[in-house]
């Protein structure tokens, strides 16, 4: 049998149809509700039997036609058994062989992290990764949604390291344009797979001082696809943003945005010879109980709340405003949404207050 892959989608959440040159059988992995009109003239259209919906992971960017799809054509509609979306009639196991239609054999692996429920379906030359692997410099899908865990985020990308180089990667979403690529690329240009060949707590520190909050409109999203939303209006998502990236709640623009850096020796003489640099601290509350301590005359604002509070540092507007984190990460991502929201002169500092407290 020959199976035949064809992404359905024109933008960046991904869709899957599997079929085989035997019969008229199909499969969709990770369908979106708002296209199900599309997929419904695809499959009547082309003479189709619509057999298996698979969804990788409970989605929070978009909502899932998986729960339309069962109703529309009395399909199998299959997930991992950690799912909480109560419609999915079949429960995928890790290490468990699911064959799809009748024969080809399809290996399931549990790759948590972006979600508790996160698996990867190992085709014989094709590997589809959900969210747990994008393409190239996309890295993978955020940790900081519910029942994200970069720990365990860790451990899936370790098992996807041992898989051959062959495999093509198809992601759940790509938001540049990239092609599907064989997985011996990703583990040399995908930057979420490289970190993770360091210690699980180098890895977890690398999202930490990477990560954007969430958006509380992406929480609405999982509920909605918790309890089977079949309207596509059963929660408000905002067009076009790499929501389930890093940084994904980021415009497009910020995300793009270069900023400059400013070395503690620098920062330290700036404020010895004016004091007028203001300091903005973006990390979390308890981090400023921490080892590291915190500069003197910060204003606080976390990176995941820093979109909603930017008119507290609108008096600033035309300062110097140097953006502080624990090694940077954060601090930069801080620096490009000041810069795309028009404050002047911002500097991010470099090696952050590890850097400062070396001095």
């Amino acid at each position: 049998m020959h199976l035949t892959c064809r992404q359905l989608n024109p933008g960046p959440c991904k869709t899957y149809m599997i079929g085989n040159d035997t019969n008229s059988e199909v499969a969709l992995i990770d369908p979106v509700i708002d296209r199900i009109d599309a997929y419904r003239w695809e499959i009547d259209s082309g003479g189709y039997t619509l057999t298996m919906v698979i969804d990788t992971h409970t989605h929070a960017d978009h909502i899932s036609g998986g729960s339309s799809l069962k109703d529309l054509y009395n399909c199998e509609y299959l997930m991992h058994g950690l799912s909480p979306v109560k419609c999915a009639g079949m429960h995928l196991e890790d290490g468990e062989e699911v064959r799809i239609f009748g024969t080809v054999p399809v290996n399931v692996m549990h790759t948590p992290g972006h979600t508790r429920d996160s698996v990867s379906l190992m085709f014989p030359e094709w590997l589809f990764t959900g969210d747990a692997l994008f393409l190239d410099d996309g890295g993978a899908g955020r940790d900081d949604l519910p029942g994200g865990d970069a720990g365990a985020h860790w451990e899936s990308l370790r098992k996807l390291q041992e898989l051959p180089d062959s495999l093509i990667v198809y992601p759940a979403h790509d938001y540049r344009d990239r092609q599907p690529l064989p997985l011996g690329k990703q583990k040399t240009a995908n930057p979420h797979l490289k970190k993770s060949r360091e210690s699980r707590e180098a890895f977890v520190q690398y999202l930490e001082d990477l990560k954007l909050g969430p958006a509380d409109w992406m929480k609405e999203v999982l509920k909605a696809n918790y309890a089977c939303a079949r309207d596509p209006k059963a929660a408000w998502i905002p067009a076009d943003l790499p929501a389930c990236e890093i940084k994904g709640t980021m415009s497009s623009s910020a995300n793009e945005v270069v900023v400059e850096s400013i070395t503690p020796e620098q920062l330290r003489m700036n404020l010895e010879a004016s004091g007028t640099p203001v300091l903005l601290d973006v990390r979390e509350a308890e981090e400023l109980d921490g080892p590291l301590g915190y500069m003197e005359g910060i204003i606080h604002i976390p990176i995941g709340r820093l979109t909603a509070r930017l008119d507290e540092l609108e008096q600033y507007r035309e300062r110097e405003i140097v953006t502080v984190c624990r090694s940077g990460g954060r601090a930069a991502t801080a620096a490009q949404i000041l810069s795309v929201a028009g404050f002047r002169a911002v500097s991010v500092l470099e090696g952050g207050l590890i850097g400062w407290n070396a001095m």
